[in-house]
């Protein structure tokens, strides 16, 4: 038994397509077919179901997989742990984060990273939390930029900085007058939030219960909803509407002067705190305290308030 072939194993289980599987497992749909069936033949066991419609884990191998991916992670483990004898800022950094989090603070924090190890290349990835969460689990990541709350086992969770959101609207809206927002100014038809999916929409949600019951009424009208912060801030420019957006997220300077205005609110509660999580069998600390340091600098070219640890 290798890991190789484990690795194939849980490729196949979690693609259900030897094509997907191979691919992802960098090797021809053949050379994964073989190891496959060389793993039944050394476990004595049919792991997977063939038909033309797919490929079907059989019910027997269900608990195999779990433990496949762990012998696979604590493998990775050792090999990283070996590296760190030599240097823990060598190697490369996966590092991923949220959507509404990573625009923002990658293109500073990279080149930051480089000049700090040079010898450690970060590779980012920009997701939904739950597929953070997943890649985290599965050691397809070291790290990962979450907002809070987030939970998840054998992961450590590091709050780093906490930012406001901020209500922005075009120059022409009559909130543009007021000098802070109160949550009531958000019962309007032309809010505009992201989709279903993000977590800045559930935050946003969860902290006016009142615009959550309003949205879940069948009488209310759904707002418009954008695939991104981006996008959102193009339609509130465009005088479509108005939305609440992340202070680090609120950038004027690519319109007219005056184009966007952009308002606190009165409500302390209105902001959230962005974290950076990773497995707790992480083998090499010393790349996380460097991240955790370049995060905690960047957070104040944010406008955002570090945390300490």
């Amino acid at each position: 038994m290798t890991l190789t072939g484990l690795r194939y194993f849980v490729a196949l289980a979690q693609e259900k397509h030897f094509g997907r599987a191979a691919e992802r497992c960098f090797v021809s749909q053949p050379t994964l077919s073989a190891g496959i069936k060389r793993l039944e033949e050394e476990l004595g066991l049919a792991l997977f179901e063939r038909a033309r419609a797919g490929v079907r884990l059989m019910p027997s191998a269900e608990p195999l997989v779990l433990q496949a991916q762990r012998v696979l992670e604590h493998a990775q483990d050792f090999g990283e742990m070996a590296r760190q004898q030599r240097d823990p800022l060598a190697g490369s950094f996966r590092l991923g984060a949220i959507h509404t989090v990573g625009p923002y603070l990658f293109p500073a924090l990279i080149p930051m990273a480089l000049d700090a190890a040079p010898d450690m290349p970060v590779i980012i990835e920009e997701a939904f939390t739950a597929q953070l969460r997943d890649r985290l689990r599965r050691g397809e990541l070291d790290a990962a930029i979450v907002a809070l709350p987030f939970t998840e086992v054998d992961v450590v969770t590091l709050p780093i900085y906490e930012e406001s959101f901020e209500v922005v609207m075009n120059q022409n809206d009559p909130l543009a007058q007021k000098g802070q927002i109160v949550k009531s100014d958000l019962n309007r038809d032309d809010l505009m939030l992201l989709g279903e999916g993000h977590c800045l929409r559930d935050q946003i949600l969860s902290a006016c219960p009142g615009l959550a019951d309003r949205l879940n009424s069948q009488r209310s009208r759904v707002p418009s909803e954008g695939s991104s912060i981006e996008t959102l801030r193009h339609m509130v420019a465009g005088g479509l509407g108005i939305s609440v957006l992340p202070r680090s997220a609120i950038d004027g300077g690519r319109y007219a002067p005056g184009t966007l205005v952009n308002k606190g609110f009165a409500d302390g509660d209105m902001k959230r705190t962005v974290a950076l999580a990773w497995r707790a069998s992480f083998p090499r600390p010393g790349a996380i305290t460097m991240m955790v340091e370049l995060l905690k600098k960047l957070a104040i070219e944010l406008n955002a308030e570090p945390l300490q640890s």
